[in-house]
C-alpha cells in the first residue's frame, strides 16, 4: 500500500513538472539570432532614417547572413513599441523615463542605453527667402501664435521627437496656433518649403547632406539657416548654422542627442549592430554623414623632417 501512495505521489510529480515545463515553452520566445546572423526588429525615429539607413547597408553588406528589420515610426510610437514588448531595441533621441524603465524591468529585461551620434535641429527656408538667419526667441514667436502673419512654419509629425524638442527647448506646449502646421514626415517638409517662400520648416539635419534622388531637387531650392540663441551666455549675438564644429564646440543651439536603448538581455544581432554602429566603421559613417560622433578616432600624423 505504502508503495501505490509513493507511486501516485511521484505520478502527480511528474505531470505537474511536464506541464509546467510545456507552460515555459509557450511563453518563453525561441530566437535564432546571433551577432551576426537571424532576423531582429529594430524600432526607430523616423527623423533618423537616412542615418539609419547608411549603417544597416554596410552591415548587412559586411555580415550577409543578418537581417536586421527597421520599423521608422513617430518617437512616442516607437516608445509605444517598447513597452509594449513589440520591440525591445530602439533608436530614440531621449532616454527612457524612470516610469517607462520600470515598465520594462517589471518584466526581467533590462535597459542598456548608450549614446552613438549628436544632431541638428534645422531650421530651412525658401531660397527665395531673404532670411538668413533666426533667434530662438523669434522661433518660439512663430511657434506660440505671436510671429508674423505673413510666415508659416511646418514640421513634420505631431507626435515626433523633433516636436518634443521643440516644446521642451522653447516651452511652447501648445502648437495649434494660426500659420503652425504638421504635415506627415521630414521629406514633406522638405518639398513643401521648397514651394513656399514664406514657409520656414523644422527638420532633422540628416534629411539634408546627400539627399535621396526623390527629393533632391527639393533640397536644392531650400537653405538651411542660421541660429541665435540670446540666452547663451557667451555669444547672445552671433548666429551659428549646423556643423559638426558648432555641434562639437555646443555653439548651435538646436542640437540633441541620439541614443541606442537595448532591452533584449542577452547576446545576439542587437548587440551586433549596437557594437557595429559604435565602431570605427560604424562612427565613420556618421561623420560622413555630417552629424557629430561620440567616439571621435584619432588621427596619428608623423612629420618627417629629413629631406626626401
Amino acid at each position: 500500500m505504502k508503495n501505490k501512495y509513493i507511486l501516485l505521489l511521484f505520478g502527480i510529480l511528474l505531470t505537474a513538472l511536464a506541464q509546467s515545463c510545456n507552460r515555459k515553452r509557450a511563453t518563453e520566445k525561441e530566437y535564432t539570432d546571433t551577432y551576426n546572423s537571424g532576423t531582429l526588429v529594430f524600432a526607430a525615429d523616423e527623423s533618423f532614417a537616412p542615418i539609419l539607413d547608411e549603417e544597416l547597408y554596410i552591415f548587412k553588406y559586411d555580415n550577409p547572413h543578418a537581417n536586421p528589420v527597421m520599423i521608422y515610426r513617430p518617437e512616442a510610437e516607437v516608445v509605444k513599441l517598447l513597452l509594449e514588448d513589440s520591440t525591445r531595441f530602439a533608436f530614440l533621441s531621449r532616454d527612457l523615463t524612470p516610469q517607462e524603465k520600470k515598465v520594462i524591468h517589471d518584466r526581467n529585461l533590462p535597459v542598456v542605453t548608450d549614446l552613438f551620434a549628436i544632431d541638428a535641429i534645422a531650421v530651412i527656408a525658401n531660397q527665395a527667402s531673404p532670411d538668413t538667419g533666426i533667434s530662438v526667441r523669434e522661433l518660439k514667436d512663430i511657434l506660440s501664435g505671436n510671429g508674423p502673419a505673413d510666415k508659416t512654419i511646418v514640421f513634420d509629425n505631431p507626435s515626433s521627437s523633433l516636436v518634443r524638442y521643440l516644446k521642451d527647448s522653447t516651452g511652447v506646449t501648445d502648437l495649434s496656433h494660426r500659420n503652425v502646421y504638421a504635415l506627415r514626415s521630414n521629406k514633406e517638409v522638405i518639398e513643401y518649403v521648397s514651394k513656399n517662400p514664406d514657409a520656414i520648416g523644422i527638420t532633422g539635419y540628416s534629411w539634408l547632406n546627400d539627399p535621396d534622388a526623390d527629393y533632391a531637387d527639393a533640397v536644392k531650392k531650400i537653405k538651411i539657416l542660421a541660429v541665435k540663441d540670446e540666452n547663451n551666455k557667451k555669444a547672445p549675438d552671433q548666429y551659428f548654422r549646423p556643423s559638426q564644429t558648432t555641434l562639437y564646440l555646443k555653439q548651435y543651439p538646436l542640437r540633441r542627442s541620439l541614443y541606442i536603448v537595448n532591452c533584449t538581455g542577452r547576446k545576439g544581432l542587437g548587440e551586433g549592430m549596437e557594437g557595429f554602429i559604435e565602431s570605427d566603421k560604424g562612427q565613420r559613417i556618421i561623420l560622413r554623414s555630417g552629424l557629430l560622433p561620440v567616439l571621435i578616432q584619432e588621427r596619428n600624423i608623423r612629420i618627417h623632417s629629413d629631406k626626401l
